[in-house]
């Protein structure tokens, strides 16, 4: 099953927000109609972010005389993750032609196929190393295929690891405020057949220094030249967890999620989702009315709290010194 995918002249993804009751594609035939799923997060995740950003570019080619303003709203519609803004660039550099900004939509649909795949062959291969087999692996959000266009980025490394025999058990953390790990990775984990138990955010941390998980894997929104890592809310409280452990704590993501004109995690804006996220659940209120909220959708993990980085060209192993500048792509471990 494809998360987004070009069909017919209009874009056509799963509406993550009805996940795991319903499953329900929605037609998407206009950009403003993507705007809105991308907010509400029908469609999320940095991989599929990035495809939705260069199909919207491509549906905005094809339906409006002047496409530049549709297209600057669509850039910003989502701060945090650069490989939004990056689909987006990357198909826009084809206008005016538009069957050439398809074509680039198209292939940075099928590039994301095949990173993700790679990625999973990446991530085994260096739990292998780092942890023993069948691996116990704590994880945070969702970052399967529901994040991307099919396996997924951190959910690909367990997906691979299931499919070697490698995986005793995948911990997801449910991830507040929109439980997208209760929701929508459990889903993902029962639909590969993985072994699977959901954890309550604030247990992860405890967990790991119980002896609960081998390892620790996370996705990225954008990461930072230094490797500093913005990913969903909760993130840094694992990657303390586990360094107090010795609990390897990797980073799976793309190459496009790399940022390297953004120097530090200190430089990477974080979006606050407003209050309705965390005063109610699925429109029921569960906090006094007059209640203020902050609530930041991610957390900035620091370089020096990641064991490793794993993208679909290469691992990159922080905590031997390495660097994303020293590692070039194309070397695998």
């Amino acid at each position: 099953m494809r998360t987004i995918d070009w069909v017919d002249g209009a874009i056509e993804l799963v509406d993550q927000t009805l996940l795991p009751d319903e499953c329900v594609v929605l037609r998407i035939e206009t950009v403003d109609a993507l705007i809105d799923a991308i907010r509400r997060l029908a469609v999320r995740g940095a991989p599929a972010l990035g495809v939705a950003g260069a199909m919207g570019v491509a549906l905005a080619a094809a339906t409006l005389d002047d496409p530049a303003e549709a297209i600057a709203r669509l850039r910003a519609a989502r701060p945090t993750a650069v490989n939004l803004a990056w689909g987006v660039d990357q198909a826009a550099a084809c206008l005016p032609d538009a069957d050439a900004a398809l074509e680039r939509a198209l292939a940075i649909r099928d590039d994301d196929i095949a990173a993700c795949r790679s990625m999973g062959e990446y991530g085994a291969d260096l739990l292998a190393d780092l942890a023993p087999a069948p691996a116990r692996v704590m994880t945070v959000c969702n970052t399967g295929g529901l994040a991307a266009v099919e396996r997924g980025t951190a959910l690909g490394v367990v997906q691979t690891l299931h499919e070697r025999g490698a995986l005793a058990e995948a911990l997801a953390l449910e991830t507040r405020p929109l439980l997208q790990g209760a929701r929508l990775t459990t889903w993902e984990l029962a639909r590969m057949g993985a072994p699977h138990r959901l954890v309550v955010d604030s247990a992860g941390p405890y967990l790991l220094a119980t002896g609960h998980a081998d390892a620790v894997l996370i996705g990225a929104d954008r990461i930072a030249a230094n490797g500093d890592t913005a990913n969903k809310i909760g993130s840094y409280a694992l990657a303390l967890g586990a360094a107090r452990a010795g609990v390897p704590f990797v980073v799976v993501a793309p190459e496009t999620t790399v940022d390297m004109t953004t120097p530090t995690g200190a430089h990477i804006e974080i979006e606050d989702r407003g209050p309705s996220e965390v005063l109610t659940v699925k429109g029921v209120r569960v906090a006094p009315k007059g209640t203020h909220t902050v609530n930041p959708a991610f957390d900035v993990t620091p370089h020096e709290l990641i064991t490793a980085i794993v993208t679909d060209r290469r691992v990159v192993r922080l905590a031997q010194g390495e660097t994303l500048s020293s590692v070039p792509q194309g070397a695998r471990r």
